[in-house]
């Protein structure tokens, strides 16, 4: 049902999507020791949210009874030079993914793999609000309003 070619890059997403679980909660943590704890707060929440989209495409494999091994990890880093640094990371690697998914699409219909594209779709939706957040997130460090005041405004990023 899906071929070997989307099998494989789906498994390499799997690990995509556990760095930025990994990369998301050192980011959390950066900000959680200078005291900005609804920064914290929000990257700890996007990490458990790319730790699921990590078991959406799992499950998706094992439905499909594909096997694998998961992916191994980098390590990630928990500092960063500044907050505007960590949040260009965030939309950087929030950019990659979209390519990535956007690249699985075409490949699902170029192999005819009409499963896998209809599945990749709720993937490539989902990243147009994650790169929307983390562009927020880049215009609200930019603006040099005061970290501690900034988080007043996360809910509106």
């Amino acid at each position: 049902m899906i071929s070997d070619r989307m099998s494989k890059a789906l498994v390499e997403q799997i690990g995509v999507e556990l760095g930025a679980h990994q990369r998301y909660l050192g980011i959390a943590i950066h900000f959680e020791r200078q005291s900005l704890d609804r920064f914290g707060k929000l990257f700890r929440k996007q990490s458990v949210e790319e730790a699921g989209h990590a078991q959406k495409i799992i499950d998706f494999l094992v439905d499909a009874g594909v096997e694998f091994a998961l992916p191994a990890l980098k390590s990630a880093p928990t500092t960063y030079p500044s907050a505007a640094a960590a949040m260009k990371a965030t939309l950087e690697s929030e950019q990659a993914v979209t390519a990535r998914f956007e690249a699985m699409a075409a490949a699902a219909l170029e192999a005819h793999d009409a499963t896998t594209f209809q599945f990749l779709q709720w993937f490539i939706e989902e990243q147009v609000e994650e790169e929307r957040m983390a562009q927020r997130l880049v215009d609200l460090v930019a603006s040099g309003v005061n970290l501690f005041q900034a988080e007043a405004l996360l809910d509106e990023a």
